[in-house]
C-alpha cells in the first residue's frame, strides 16, 4: 500500500472493523438477529486480519497462509462433525485457544524484544513503558489461565474426568499461594529482572504458574456450574486479547477484546442471577460435591404412564408447554420435539417452549438446540415470561430437564438449590416428565416434582419416547 494512503486507509479500516464488531455483538443479543450478528463479527475479523497484514507490510505469508489453511480446516471439520451435544465442549476449546493465542503473542513480544536480542534492562523500560510490561504480564497470566481452565472444562463436559467437583485439601490456601506466585513472577518480570536470562526465567515461571492456576481454578467446579464457567472463560479470553492489544499498540484488538470481556461478564452475571447464587459461590463453594446423589428408593409416590396414555393427555390439551433440558440434547431429540409440537398445533393446541437461562451445559444451549430444529423463535419463551402462564396451561412436557423444574428450590430452605428461580411447571394442570430414570440432576438432589399429584413419568430415552408420542397422536388422528 502507498505510504501516503496507509496512514489514512488503515485507521479507517480498523474503525470499520470495530463498528462491525459492536454491531455483531448487538445482533447476538436477539434470537432473530443472531445469525446476522455472527456474520457481521466474522466480516469484522476478516477486515481486521487483512488490515493488520497491510500495516505490518513485511511478513512471511507462507506461515500466515499455512496457519489460515490449517485453522480453517479444523474449524470447518469441527462445525460439520461436532454434534449439538458436543457444542459446549467445542465452545470451551475455542475459549482456551483464544486465551492461549493471546498468551503466546504477549510472550513472543517479551522474547523477541528482550531475550533473543540479549537486551539489558527491565521489561518496563525495554517494552516502551511500564504499561506495556504490565499488560504483557497480564496477557500471559489471563491467557494461560483461560487455556488450561478451558481444557479442564472440556474434559469435565466430555466426561473424561467426571462432572463432579474435585475438592483438594486446603485448596483455597493452595490457590492463594499460586496466585501470589504469579503476582511475584509478574512483578519480577516487569520491574526487577534486567538480564535476558532473568527475564526468560520470569516469563517461563509466570506462564507455568498461570497454567497451574487455570487447572486449580476450574477443577473444583461441578457440571451444574459449567454454563457459568464457560461464559466467564469466554470473558477472560476477551480480556487477554485486550491486554495483548495494549502490548502491540493495536486499538482494534483492545476494543474487540474489551467487548468480548464485557459481554462475557454481563452474561456470567445474568446466569448467576438465574441461579440465585453469587459468582464467588460458583467459584469457591464446590457446588454438587457433597450434596449426595439421591436414590430411587427416596421416592415413595411416583406415578408413571405409557406413551399411549401420555398421548391421550396431550390430545385433549388446548395449551401445551414443552420444557427442554440437557437430556433432550443428549438424545438428539430436538427434531422429534418440534414434530410433536407441530402435530399438536395442527390439532388446535397452543404450543410454546419454556427456556431456563441455565438449562443445558452452555449459555443459550436450548435456544441453539431448538433453532437447529427450525422451531419458530416466537415460540421460545424465557422463564420470567412463561412462569405466570403455567397456571392456565393444560399440559407441560418436561424432556430431560431436572434441577431447573425442581420445586425444592422454593420449598426447602436447606436444599442445595434453595432460592434458585425455576420454571414453575408444577402449576400446570398436568406435568409429564420424560426421563430415563429417577436419577438426580447436576445438583445431586431429589426432585420434588416427580412426587407431585399432577406429575406422571414417562421412563425411557427422550427421542424414543417423543417418537412414540408422535406415533400415538397420529394414530388417534387417523382413527378420528
Amino acid at each position: 500500500m502507498s505510504e501516503l494512503l496507509a496512514p489514512v486507509v488503515i485507521p479507517l479500516l480498523y474503525l470499520l472493523s470495530a463498528v462491525l464488531f459492536i454491531l455483531g455483538i448487538k445482533g447476538l443479543t436477539g434470537v432473530r438477529t443472531a445469525r446476522r450478528g455472527n456474520m457481521l463479527a466474522a466480516i469484522a475479523m476478516l477486515i481486521a486480519v487483512v488490515t493488520t497484514l497491510l500495516e505490518l507490510g513485511v511478513v512471511d505469508y507462507r506461515w500466515i497462509l499455512a496457519g489460515l489453511v490449517i485453522g480453517s480446516a479444523i474449524g470447518a471439520i469441527a462445525a460439520v462433525r461436532v454434534e449439538m451435544t458436543g457444542m459446549p465442549q467445542l465452545v470451551a476449546l475455542f475459549n482456551g485457544f483464544g486465551g492461549g493465542a493471546s498468551a503466546l503473542v504477549a510472550g513472543s513480544i517479551v522474547w523477541g524484544t528482550i531475550v533473543e536480542p540479549s537486551a539489558t534492562g527491565t521489561a518496563a523500560v525495554l517494552l516502551d513503558g511500564a504499561h506495556a510490561a504490565i499488560t504483557a504480564a497480564l496477557s500471559m497470566f489471563i491467557g494461560a489461565i483461560t487455556l488450561t481452565g478451558s481444557l479442564i472444562a472440556f474434559l469435565k463436559l466430555q466426561g473424561t474426568i467426571g462432572g463432579k467437583p474435585t475438592i483438594l485439601p486446603a485448596r483455597h490456601a493452595i490457590n492463594a499461594l499460586f496466585f501470589l506466585g504469579c503476582v511475584g513472577a509478574g512483578f519480577y518480570l516487569c520491574f526487577v529482572a534486567v538480564e535476558p536470562g532473568q527475564i526468560a526465567l520470569a516469563t517461563s515461571a509466570l506462564a507455568m504458574l498461570s497454567l497451574l492456576v487455570g487447572v486449580l481454578f476450574v477443577i473444583p467446579i461441578g457440571g451444574a456450574d459449567m454454563p457459568v464457567i464457560i461464559s466467564f472463560l469466554n470473558s477472560l479470553s476477551g480480556l487477554a486479547a485486550s491486554m495483548t492489544g495494549f502490548v502491540l499498540g493495536n486499538n482494534l484488538l483492545i476494543i474487540s477484546g474489551a467487548l468480548v470481556g464485557a459481554s462475557g461478564l454481563i452474561l456470567t452475571q445474568i446466569m448467576c442471577v438465574a441461579m440465585n447464587r453469587p459468582f464467588t459461590n460458583v467459584l469457591f463453594s464446590g457446588f454438587g460435591g457433597d450434596s449426595g446423589d439421591s436414590e430411587p428408593s427416596e421416592y415413595t409416590n411416583v406415578r408413571s404412564c405409557s406413551p399411549e396414555e401420555g398421548a391421550m393427555i396431550l390430545e385433549s390439551a388446548q395449551s401445551v408447554v414443552i420444557v427442554p433440558g440437557y437430556g433432550l440434547a443428549v438424545a438428539q431429540a430436538q427434531h422429534v420435539a418440534r414434530e410433536l409440537g407441530d402435530l399438536l398445533e395442527k390439532r388446535g393446541a397452543r404450543v410454546s417452549y419454556a427456556i431456563h437461562p441455565v438449562a443445558g451445559r452452555m449459555p443459550g444451549h436450548m435456544n441453539v438446540l431448538l433453532a437447529e430444529a427450525d422451531v419458530d423463535y416466537e415460540k421460545l419463551v424465557e422463564m420470567d415470561r412463561i412462569n405466570p402462564e403455567f397456571k392456565t396451561t393444560d399440559a407441560v412436557l418436561v424432556v430431560g430437564a431436572n434441577d431447573v423444574v425442581n420445586p425444592a428450590a422454593e420449598t426447602d430452605p436447606k436444599s442445595a438449590i434453595a432460592g434458585m428461580p425455576i420454571l414453575q411447571v408444577y402449576n400446570a394442570g398436568t406435568v409429564m416428565v420424560i426421563k430415563r430414570s429417577l436419577s438426580p440432576g447436576f445438583a445431586g438432589i431429589k426432585n420434588e416434582l416427580f412426587e407431585r399429584d399432577n406429575t406422571t413419568m414417562i421412563f425411557g430415552d427422550a427421542k424414543e419416547a417423543l417418537q412414540e408420542l408422535v406415533n400415538e397422536l397420529k394414530s388417534i388422528s387417523a382413527a378420528a
